[in-house]
């Protein structure tokens, strides 16, 4: 581990967020230089590395980008910043830890993984109304009791004392979270929802949603001792002014102030809005147009409901981007880290990536941090998602008899076109490319279970019997987050004006419903993320007591005995299994990095995750496919003998294989009892030097089978007999 630090950076061929910098503009022009700067690649690493989902989302500030078209009252929503149009009428919404979507799709991973209920058994629609009006007005009342409580502390203190001014810094905080949303009407419109079903339905019963006309009143004991609840006596003051005398007053004028102060255009409304959410008033108005504050609730649900569905639509393939890269790094749980991962994001789609005029970039890129013998920048791993999955062609409809799926414009995918030509260049470089398909209803644990892996092994047949082989692996079944038939979310039902008074409807038509069409995160960033977090001794302690320091875990088999069991992902169960008949196909075959979603044991302990089955590249071995550790090795051994043989000099090469104690083949084969062995038990190495061809044919011996590592000797001044 003092030669080489890390062995599990990983490079993702994705665009996160177009308005940030990419690796081809960063890299830049490359003729005639075959290395890049050590600035150069620090500037790359300060813009594109991260080792955290926080710094992620720090770096890349995804965004969905809005705007208003009044054309069609409608409001628009693009993954990419729109011209032509002036900065002022665009508005940016960051989908971070605060996004309403996003805030719910964490949730709804986090449950299910406590839970460990399969997809069928576990209740979507109790986390799925999260971004309904309701939940995001729930999520406001929290920070208003903060406001409210630190408020009323630092009313409490003296001017000038340490404590108050801390918390003046908390309640500015705050305060800057609530005022985000005064400018986006879109933001304000739960809220008006909420305020206007709070004022109409005040005094209804919880259950049936409807109300009366409200008077507030006194109970009291009439002459002849009657009870009675008469109206009571109005109060002079305004409601205002009743409140200025205590701190909630004190709030109210704050909030008032914060409104005018920062908002552009003002409205009358929309303040009373701000400062009626956050210092709920307490005398009701005596006065509401009910047919006004109906239409009000209904245009504004409506509205609400079809921004949102847009919204949804457009931030889906970026919000599974999102996800993919949370679960690349939560695949590394444990509390004392080590070799953390790393991921290097292109930030640029793929086919852009390996146009012929940008593949020297990416070239003289990966000459530089993998063909050097410092190995901290070193990229071991590549991530390729959404690979495009032709399925069989749809009957043609010449009359619609009932409504079916609407056609939607579909995302576009990477091209197999790409990945191969990725995977050309990437292969001298050593990259292990994980790669998954699109993902959908086709390419989920349902459909491994019900059709097996043969559509897969057809896709990735151009990929096999090529010199990139096994560089390439295929990853598969994707993750569902949320599936396409339970990803329905109730925003709330339409008012309805009565006689008495008001009254949410209860007809079908009336609720307003959204569908999310299903989440899913690409299989290739949870294979990769598994990989990269079982390189840190650190990890693999937590697993196994026979773990060495000193040692990656290249040489890990997450394929033998138990470890399987052992390391398992962070991903919650989905479905009860693959039969056997699919189980005996994926053995046979022997194909791809197959997750699993099995019921097994460990040690009497039910395992309640998804497990690695296979883990295998496209290779081909005599029994199907290579496992991916042997290629891992293979790297590993290649570049510690470039380093120690000072660029595999003839008679270092000798003292690298000789039977020295202090050679390093003595070393591997004397530190052989540990789960992260360079060499385990079955294993050999051996060399033959072909002095005509200045070549050393290393054999890699891997439990019988052998695999093949040549190097070019760099000719020394003496022959050295071996």
């Amino acid at each position: 581990m003092d030669i080489i630090q890390q062995t599990n950076r990983a490079m993702l061929f994705e665009e996160i967020n177009p308005e940030k910098l990419d690796l081809i503009t960063l890299v830049g022009d490359v003729k005639g230089i075959d290395s890049l700067s050590d600035e150069k690649i620090k500037e790359i690493n300060r813009h594109l590395l991260i080792r955290s989902f926080d710094e992620f989302l720090d770096k890349f500030l995804p965004t969905v980008y809005s705007f208003y078209n009044a054309a069609n009252q409608k409001v628009m929503y693009t993954l990419k910043k729109p011209e032509g149009i002036a900065d002022d009428c665009i508005s940016e919404i960051r989908i971070d830890q605060n996004n309403d979507f996003l805030k719910m799709l964490f949730t709804l991973i986090d449950t299910k993984r406590s839970q460990g209920i399969t997809n069928v058994d576990f209740k979507f629609e109790n986390l799925l109304d999260m971004i309904s009006p309701k939940k995001v007005m729930d999520d406001i009342r929290q920070v208003r009791k903060e406001i409210h409580y630190l408020h009323t502390q630092y009313e409490k203190l003296d001017e000038g004392d340490p404590k108050k001014l801390d918390l003046g810094d908390k309640l500015n905080g705050l305060f800057e979270e609530a005022s985000a949303n005064y400018n986006n009407v879109m933001a304000m419109l739960p809220l008006a929802i909420e305020d206007i079903k709070t004022r109409l339905l005040l005094g209804g019963s919880q259950e049936e949603n409807q109300s009366e006309a409200i008077q507030i009143g006194m109970l009291t004991i009439a002459e002849s001792g009657e009870l009675k609840i008469i109206e009571a006596p109005k109060s002079e003051s305004t409601e205002l002014m009743l409140l200025e005398e205590s701190a909630a007053g004190e709030l109210v004028n704050v909030f008032g102030d914060d409104y005018d102060n920062i908002t552009e255009t003002p409205s009358a409304y929309v303040k009373d809005l701000v400062v009626r959410t956050f210092c709920p008033l307490p005398v009701v108005q005596a006065e509401i147009d009910l047919g006004t504050e109906v239409r009000n609730y209904n245009t504004y649900l409506e509205f609400y409901k079809n921004a949102k569905d847009d919204f949804v639509k457009t931030v889906k393939p970026l919000v599974e981007k999102i996800l993919g890269v949370k679960m690349f790094f939560d695949q590394y749980a444990i509390k004392n880290k080590g070799m953390t991962p790393s991921m290097l994001i292109t930030n640029c789609k793929l086919d852009m990536m390996v146009k012929s005029s940008n593949i020297p970039r990416l070239e003289t890129f990966l000459n530089t941090v993998n063909s050097k013998n410092d190995f901290s920048d070193t990229i071991w791993f590549g991530i390729v998602p959404s690979l495009e999955m032709e399925t069989a062609s749809k009957v043609k409809v010449s009359r619609e008899r009932f409504r079916g799926n609407e056609k939607v414009v579909k995302q576009e995918g990477n091209s197999l076109e790409s990945l191969s030509m990725l995977l050309q260049v990437v292969h001298d470089y050593k990259l292990q490319v994980f790669f998954s398909f699109e993902s959908g209803e086709e390419t989920t644990f349902n459909s491994v279970a019900t059709a097996g892996i043969d559509k897969y092994i057809d896709k990735c047949s151009v990929l096999v019997r090529k010199e990139y082989s096994e560089f390439a692996i295929p990853c598969m079944p994707n993750f569902t987050i949320i599936p396409k038939d339970k990803s329905g979310v109730v925003i709330d039902s339409r008012m309805l004006q009565t006689e008495n008074g008001v009254q949410l409807s209860q007809e079908k038509e009336d609720i307003l419903k959204l569908w999310i069409e299903g989440v899913y995160v690409g299989g290739a960033y949870v294979a990769a993320g598994i990989v990269a977090a079982y390189q840190c001794p650190e990890y693999l302690r937590e697993h196994y007591k026979s773990i060495s320091k000193e040692y990656p875990g290249v040489r890990f088999d997450i394929e033998a005995g138990d470890n399987s069991l052992r390391v398992v992902t962070t991903m919650a169960k989905e479905i009860t299994g693959f039969t056997n008949n699919i189980k005996d196909s994926i053995n046979r075959k022997n194909f791809g990095f197959v997750f699993s979603s099995e019921n097994a044991q460990l040690q009497d302990r039910d395992i309640k995750r998804i497990t690695v089955y296979k883990a295998r590249s496209l290779a081909m071995s005599e029994d199907g496919f290579d496992s991916i550790y042997k290629t891992l090795v293979s790297t590993y051994i290649e570049r510690m003998l470039r380093f120690q043989t000072g660029d595999f000099k003839h008679e270092n090469i000798v003292r690298f294989f000789s039977n020295n104690p202090s050679s390093q083949k003595s070393k591997w084969l004397g530190t052989r009892g540990y789960v992260n062995s360079i060499i385990q038990d079955g294993d050999d190495m051996s060399y033959i030097i072909d002095e005509k061809s200045h070549m050393c044919h290393i054999d890699l011996v891997f439990n019988g089978n052998v695999k093949n590592l040549d190097v070019t000797i760099t000719k020394g001044t003496t022959p050295v007999k071996a």
